[in-house]
């Protein structure tokens, strides 16, 4: 089992065991505001199950009906995860909406309160194990999940301190506002979701950071050859794809072009592990004196 599957295992198991907690701290106290911190993490789990099913599928090797391979599926998971972030933040704002109309008293804070935190706690340190291995990992369904439970956490910070003052200053008003606070919140975060996910979909190229690094080594290790043009990229999950004309003396053999593009892809694949390259090689009067010089 890959690291990635395991730690999309780890998610649920994270999120069923928030939910539990989330979901006492509520019925101690009868906040909304709790109750809405509880309803945002039936979302935790249902993204948490959608990312799993979508990594096995983007793991999947390539095949007569998806030469490709099936690495965009991961995208598809983190743009259900945006619909259903959207989803729970329009729940929160109904039910604060109603609670607003008529406040509730709020029961046992305390012990509310503690409940929250320990799950607030243990929310916070799988949300840095999500960010940290999304990124090394180059999981968009991973990297979309930790960027919602970082949402997660700060909205469960806002609220414990909300109810905390609702207590103190018996404006039992305070609880449904801020519960409508946590349903704006967590309504943007799920359009950031979604938006970062409809790019992957949409062929986007790499950072400009990226693309700087490949064309240095495109530039460094074809000596040999005269230029390349026409560089793209785009990425699907944690897969680079990379094409390009490379364009060679009319004069050099077969052979020796083949070992000019085995020598830039094997540099390539060393920064980028997962890359996927093509490279049209080209006579010397097929260049545009553009693009990438070699060295």
């Amino acid at each position: 089992m890959s690291s990635t599957l395991k730690i999309a295992i780890g998610s649920i198991l994270v999120g069923l065991a928030v939910l539990a907690l989330k979901t006492l701290a509520w019925q101690v106290t009868g906040s909304v505001a709790l109750m809405s911190d509880a309803l945002e993490s039936i979302v935790n789990v249902a993204t948490a199950i959608a990312a799993l099913v979508a990594i096995r599928v983007a793991q999947r090797p390539a095949d007569q009906g998806h030469p490709y391979g099936h690495h965009k599926a991961e995208f598809f998971s983190a743009v259900l995860e945006g619909v259903l972030i959207i989803s729970a933040a329009l729940l929160i704002l109904r039910e604060a909406w109603f609670a607003f109309q008529s406040p509730r008293v709020i029961g046992d804070v305390g012990l509310g309160i503690a409940i929250n935190l320990g799950a607030g706690a243990l929310n916070a340190a799988w949300c840095w194990v999500l960010l940290r291995q999304g990124r090394r990992l180059r999981s968009p369904a991973l990297a979309a999940d930790g960027r919602h439970l970082l949402s997660d956490v700060v909205s469960s910070a806002g609220v414990l301190l909300g109810v905390g003052l609702a207590v103190a200053t018996g404006w039992t008003i305070l609880d449904p506002l801020l519960a409508m606070l946590v349903g704006v919140n967590i309504l943007w975060s799920g359009w950031k979701v979604m938006a970062t996910s409809l790019s992957g979909l949409m062929d986007e190229a790499v950072p400009e950071k990226t693309l700087a690094a490949i064309r240095d080594i495109i530039s460094d290790k074809a000596s040999g050859a005269l230029e390349a043009h026409d560089l793209r990229t785009r990425h699907a999950g944690a897969v680079t794809f990379i094409d390009f004309h490379l364009v060679v003396d009319g004069q050099t053999t077969v052979a020796d072009a083949h070992d000019i593009c085995d020598r830039v892809e094997s540099s390539l694949k060393a920064r980028l592990p997962d890359a996927q390259i093509t490279i049209h090689v080209e006579p010397e009067h097929k260049a545009k004196h553009s693009g990438v010089l070699v060295i």
